[in-house]
C-alpha cells in the first residue's frame, strides 16, 4: 500500500510544479466545478476556456441556469457540440432547485442521481470540492494507469472499466483525494500524452512497466472501434424580402433542439441537378416562382463522433413564398444569430458575413 501511495505522492509533487492555472481550479463551488467538468468531457481546455467563462458569466449559479429558457442555454453552449450536455445541465439545475432547495448536494449518491452526471463527474465534484475519496477515471487516467501497470485489458469493456476503477482507488491517497485526482488527470493531459510522450523526463519512468517493456505506444487497449456512417446534407438558405426560414431539430438525432435551414438529406452524394429532381425539393418550392440559386459552400466535411456529414449550402432567392414554408419559422435574416444553431451552420454564417472568402 505504501508503495502504491508513493505513486500518488510523485504525481502530486509533479502537479504542484506543472499544473495549468485554470479558473475553475481557483473555485470550491461545486456548481463551477460541475460546469467545467461537463464542458471538458468532449472539449479540450484551450477550446473550452472561453465557453466556460461565457457560460458561467451568464449563468453564475444553479438558480440562474434553472430559470433560463432552454433556447438561451443552447445558444450559450453553441459551438461546444454534444448539445445533450447542455440540456442535461439545464434539467439537473431544475432538479437541484426542486429536490435540494437550490443547494448543490454534497452526497455522492445525490450528485450521481442528477441528470447527465455519471461516475466520473460525481467523483470529480466530491473529491475536488470536499476531498472525498472517490477516484476519477477518464481517458487520461485510463492511459496513465494502463501504461504504469502495463494493463492490456480493453478500457471499453465492463471488465476493463471495473479493473481500472479499482486500480485508480488503490493508487489514490485518500487523505489528498482531490489533489491526487487533479494530478493524475493533469499528468495524462500534459506528460503521459497519447502519442510520443517524453518518457525520459517522466517522474514515474522507473516505475512504469510499459516503459520497461517498450509497449508505451500500445497502451491503453480498446476492443471496439467506433463505426461511422456517412450522411449527405443539402441546406437551403431561402431568402425573400429580408427574411429567411428555420426549423428546429427534433429528438433522436444529432443537434436536438437546435435550429437549422430547411434541409434535404439524401442517401448518396448528389449535385444540384439531382437535388432538383427529388420529391422533397419539388414539394418545398412548389409555388415559389422563379428561383435564383447559388452554391455557397459545397461538400463540406463535418466529422462527428459516429457520423461524417457531407454538406452543401445553397442560397435560394425566391419570387413568392411557397405554402410549404408555412411549417417553418420565418426569421428576419439579421436575427438568425439569436438562435442556437449547429457549429456547421455557424461556420457557414461566419463565412457568409465575410462574403464566404476562405
Amino acid at each position: 500500500m505504501e508503495n502504491e501511495l508513493e505513486v500518488s505522492h510523485i504525481l502530486q509533487t509533479w502537479y504542484k510544479t506543472n499544473k495549468r492555472m485554470l479558473p475553475w481550479r481557483e473555485s470550491s463551488d461545486p456548481y463551477i466545478i460541475w460546469i467545467s467538468e461537463i464542458i471538458l468531457q468532449q472539449t479540450r481546455v484551450v477550446q473550452g476556456m472561453d465557453y466556460f467563462l461565457r457560460f458561467t458569466g451568464r449563468f453564475p449559479d444553479v438558480a440562474s441556469l434553472a430559470s433560463a429558457e432552454e433556447d438561451e442555454v443552447l445558444k450559450y453552449w453553441q459551438g461546444l457540440g454534444y448539445y445533450s450536455r447542455a440540456r442535461n445541465l439545464h434539467a439537473a439545475a431544475k432538479e437541484i432547485m426542486e429536490k435540494f432547495g437550490g443547494v448543490f448536494p454534497e452526497k455522492h449518491k445525490d450528485i450521481l442521481s442528477l441528470k447527465g452526471i455519471g461516475d466520473y463527474t460525481a467523483a470529480a465534484i466530491v473529491s475536488f470540492v470536499w476531498n472525498k475519496p472517490y477516484p476519477v477515471v477518464d481517458g487520461n487516467v485510463f492511459r496513465v494507469l494502463a501504461r504504469l501497470f502495463a494493463m492490456d485489458v480493453p478500457i471499453d469493456t465492463t471488465q476493463g472499466k471495473k479493473q481500472f476503477t479499482e486500480l485508480a482507488g488503490i493508487v489514490m491517497d485518500p487523505k489528498q483525494a482531490g489533489q491526487h485526482n487533479q494530478a493524475i488527470m493533469e499528468f495524462g493531459a500534459l506528460q503521459c500524452v497519447p502519442q510520443n510522450p517524453d518518457c525520459e523526463v517522466c517522474p514515474l519512468k522507473e516505475r512504469c512497466m510499459a516503459y520497461a517493456s517498450g509497449t508505451v505506444q500500445d497502451l491503453p487497449v480498446k476492443q471496439n472501434k467506433t463505426k461511422t456512417r456517412a450522411r449527405y446534407f443539402h441546406y437551403l438558405y431561402i431568402i425573400y424580402r429580408g427574411q429567411t426560414w428555420l426549423s428546429r431539430r427534433g429528438k433522436k438525432d444529432i443537434w436536438e433542439g437546435l435550429y437549422e435551414f430547411p434541409l434535404i438529406e439524401t442517401e448518396k452524394p448528389m449535385d444540384f441537378a439531382g437535388l432538383q429532381e427529388t420529391e422533397a425539393f419539388r414539394k418545398l418550392f412548389t409555388g415559389a416562382g422563379r428561383l435564383n440559386i447559388s452554391s455557397d459552400m459545397a461538400e463540406v466535411k463535418h466529422v462527428l463522433s459516429h457520423q461524417v456529414l457531407y454538406t452543401t449550402f445553397y442560397r435560394v432567392e425566391i419570387e413568392k413564398i411557397p405554402e410549404a414554408l408555412n411549417s417553418y419559422l420565418a426569421v428576419p435574416y439579421e436575427d438568425i444569430e439569436r438562435y442556437a444553431v449547429p457549429r456547421l451552420i455557424h461556420i457557414y454564417l461566419e463565412k457568409l458575413n465575410g462574403n464566404l472568402s476562405e
